[in-house]
């Protein structure tokens, strides 16, 4: 029930240190999605940092729907992550499940410059999130699979660091477009689809169909003779008390924290920021990430996961705080966006490294998408819990109930997830 992968022998991780020790750090795998990572979140973040701005100030849509359009956006991928994770695990195949994944989200992007309706947006949106779902468990899965479990860290803040560099290029694309082009949304839609494409083709081109050992099982005939994965199977690993507590806390600190898209509408009503500038906000945000990913995530492998998540979630309250309290000074923006990444630096990589020693190699990615569906299902309520708290009573009064809902949730968390028995 601990947020740490100190639970293997002590014997065994040094054993494991001798025979990996003179390998490199970073696995090439994890440095090849990384770079797929980085330029679908070029093409993803493009639209992103516009499209809350397009649905309220183009569209006209109320907060109220944006917070829908939001929550089917991360709701959709929640739920399709199981089928992801697990289809990944059966077919033993975690390459195949991601290209379909990143090949469906490529697809969608140019659907955007033929919807307007509330009803055709959501379906988009919907199936972009869908492709989401399907790649992120097969992609950490393949991560964590190529990574000795004292490594987890630095490896997951390796490719949070370079899937951040894309979220950082990405809105600054979206800028620059903006001010050139006439029609400057169709334009950031346009060239997004292009650049998905270059993802899905360096994926298929550059990541290896199999790891090493799962070679090695097959020219031995010993994963043919295994069975499939099965539902069963995948269903059974809720019944490990430190899943169990590791889905639980990330659901529940999630019902809890703002979408981005929020917080960065928050910021701009808040310090008085103009529309022009309004796509470079996600910008700060992955800044701070892309600087902290590496050494927190290394930091995490050192002093345990729990601490840093927990801290990470401590950054997000405060953030909260300025926002509701502070005065609008020019300083604001960049104290609210720094806390706001050190959050992600602290948290997105952390989690699903967590695992690394809870859940079985066979069934890695379905771990994965337990712990990451609960999360994701969470943020989705929250979501459409927010929208309709900022429709009724304000944006306020919405922000104050989710920081004293987190407030509350992190102090659960760091009770469920305490350290024992010498483990951080």
């Amino acid at each position: 029930m601990y947020l740490t992968d100190r639970s293997a022998p002590r014997q065994a991780d040094t054993e494991q240190g001798r025979r990996r020790g003179a390998g490199p750090k970073v696995a090439p795998v994890v440095l090849v999605l990384g770079t797929v990572s980085l330029i679908t979140d070029i093409s993803s973040e493009m639209v992103t940092a516009v499209l809350p701005l397009y649905l309220v100030t183009t569209l006209g849509f109320t907060p109220l729907v944006f917070g829908t359009l939001d929550g089917v956006y991360n709701g959709v991928s929640a739920l399709v992550q199981l089928t992801g994770g697990h289809l990944a695990d059966r077919v033993r195949n975690h390459k195949l499940m991601a290209g379909l994944g990143y090949g469906l989200s490529a697809l969608c992007k140019p659907l955007l410059l033929l919807t307007s309706s509330i009803g055709a947006l959501g379906t988009v949106l919907a199936l972009d999130r869908t492709g989401k779902g399907l790649r992120t468990a097969p992609r950490d899965a393949m991560i964590s699979l190529s990574t000795p479990s004292e490594r987890q860290g630095r490896a997951f803040g390796v490719h949070r660091a370079m899937d951040t560099t894309g979220a950082m290029l990405g809105p600054l694309a979206a800028f620059f477009i903006l001010r050139a082009a006439a029609d400057g949304y169709d334009a950031v839609f346009g060239v997004s689809a292009c650049v998905a494409v270059l993802g899905v083709l360096v994926l298929v081109l550059f990541v290896p169909g199999r790891r090493q050992g799962a070679q090695q099982e097959e020219e031995a005939g010993v994963a043919d003779a295994r069975p499939p994965v099965r539902v069963r199977e995948a269903l059974g690993l809720l019944r490990l008390p430190r899943l169990r507590a590791l889905a639980g806390c990330a659901g529940l600190l999630g019902l809890t924290t703002v979408s981005d898209a929020f917080v960065y509408l928050l910021l701009q009503r808040r310090a008085g920021i103009a529309d022009e500038w309004f796509p470079l906000l996600p910008l700060g945000t992955a800044a701070v990430f892309l600087l902290l990913a590496v050494p927190v995530g290394a930091l995490a492998d050192r002093i345990g996961r729990r601490t840093v998540f927990l801290t990470g979630h401590v950054g997000l309250l405060t953030g909260y705080a300025l926002l509701l309290w502070a005065p609008a000074t020019p300083a604001l923006p960049f104290l609210v966006l720094a806390l706001h990444g050190v959050f992600y630096a602290a948290t997105d990589g952390v989690l699903p490294a967590a695992l690394a020693d809870i859940v079985p190699e066979q069934l890695r990615a379905s771990g994965l998408a337990i712990v990451g569906t609960s999360q994701a299902l969470a943020r989705f309520c929250c979501s459409l819990a927010f929208g309709a708290a900022w429709t009724v009573w304000g944006d306020g009064p919405a922000l104050a109930g989710s920081a004293v809902g987190l407030l509350c949730c992190a102090a659960v968390a760091a009770v469920v997830l305490r350290p024992t028995g010498g483990t951080r």
